[in-house]
């Protein structure tokens, strides 16, 4: 089976979060034998170290090794294409059914799902991120600078300030480099930076409205850190306070819609994209919030060895992953401001949350909130 097909594959069966890279090492380094086990390793070290969601990075990462430049493409496009089929019926029909009862019963118990999965997401990243006094003293600075409305880019450029200065730990120093090589020119990694400006200028003048769009997207996807719900804080911020694209309640539906689908969390983009400008929008907003993904990952790889010998350079990326415990926590304020907290919806949440901390998939969370906010709301 090709590397195509077996992402396709992968990429409409992926459920389970990070446990899908685990299925990724199975295919990739025992059946298919593509890439050793140093390799692949080295491959997960990277997608920790650069923006974007894990998975889709890995995805990336295995192609990379495997075919090039061209098969890193090929790779994450076969990987995202279920997903962005899945989450673009599933915005046409959420446009249908907004007013129905029903839709709005089930959405009004997913929202709070959606908050307990982000608190459950503060805590995860709080145990390992957050170990220090100075390093909570960066994620609670990013919380009131988020808080103030600074745009989230800068707080994390500030958190990579305050990590060079303050940050106590180095995550990447003893990385073990990987002696498989790339197997592609350096042109191409220049390409891959050059064809998003070209087609951004080239959008600028044929349709403003998308171009805006497009920017957004591929802003959110190139500063991510911390996984992919590293996206949701500066969607926040961007779709919802900058642009007012749609309100709070709305962008939590389609948080909720996303994990729905098997695929990483950043798939809310098509959801935007498709209240924003329909088709257009939707496959433009895919496009832009991932290509940084395959941007990142092109360039990265051939300096990732000198890159984590940098002391300042591991301080920084420190910085930066406590900013979001920070961030998350002030997206959990923020959403929870927007939903009706009577007695049903308090226990769905603490069921939601208990669930989360005891590994539950969040597929079969989501989809408990489905029955549950359908029988009692």
């Amino acid at each position: 089976m090709s590397l195509s097909l077996v992402f396709l594959r992968l990429g409409a069966t992926a459920f389970g979060g990070l446990a899908i890279i685990e299925y990724f090492h199975r295919v990739a380094v025992k059946q298919k034998r593509w890439l050793d086990e140093d390799s692949f390793n080295y491959g997960v070290a990277v997608s920790q170290a650069i923006p974007g969601p894990p998975t889709a990075k890995v995805a990336a990462y295995i192609g990379l090794r495997t075919r090039g430049v061209i098969g890193a493409a090929l790779v994450l496009t076969a990987y995202i294409l279920p997903t962005f089929l899945l989450m673009l019926i599933l915005s046409v029909l959420y446009e249908w059914e907004s007013g129905s009862r029903v839709t709005a019963a089930v959405f009004s118990g997913l929202q709070v799902v959606i908050a307990a999965i982000i608190v459950d997401t503060i805590f995860s990243f709080g145990k390992s991120l957050t170990r220090t006094a100075r390093e909570i003293a960066i994620a609670i600075v990013a919380a009131v600078l988020f808080a103030l409305k600074l745009h989230p880019i800068a707080v994390i450029i500030i958190a990579a300030g305050l990590g060079i200065l303050i940050y106590d730990r180095e995550p990447f120093k003893n990385l073990k480099p990987s002696e498989q090589k790339t197997g592609y020119p350096f042109w191409t990694a220049i390409l891959t930076v050059l064809l998003p400006a070209l087609s951004f200028a080239l959008l600028f003048f044929l349709d403003r409205k998308l171009f805006t769009l497009s920017a957004v997207m591929f802003r959110i996807g190139l500063f991510s850190f911390g996984g992919g719900f590293g996206a949701i804080p500066l969607m926040l911020h961007e779709v919802i306070q900058v642009h007012s694209w749609m309100d709070a309640k709305t962008l939590m539906n389609g948080i909720a819609l996303g994990q729905i689908t098997p695929g990483p969390i950043s798939i809310t983009a098509t959801f935007i994209g498709y209240i924003v400008d329909k088709m257009p929008g939707a496959f433009l907003a895919t496009i832009s919030i991932f290509y940084p993904t395959l941007m990142l990952m092109v360039v990265a790889v051939p300096y990732f060895d000198k890159l984590t010998g940098s002391k300042h350079f591991n301080k920084a990326v420190g910085g930066v992953l406590c900013s979001f415990v920070g961030l998350f926590l002030w997206v959990a304020v923020s959403f929870g401001l927007n939903i009706k907290w009577d007695l049903g919806h308090i226990l769905l949440g603490v069921a939601a949350f208990l669930a989360m901390r005891l590994k539950i998939e969040v597929i079969w969370v989501v989809l408990a909130g489905v029955v549950i906010s359908v029988l009692i709301f």
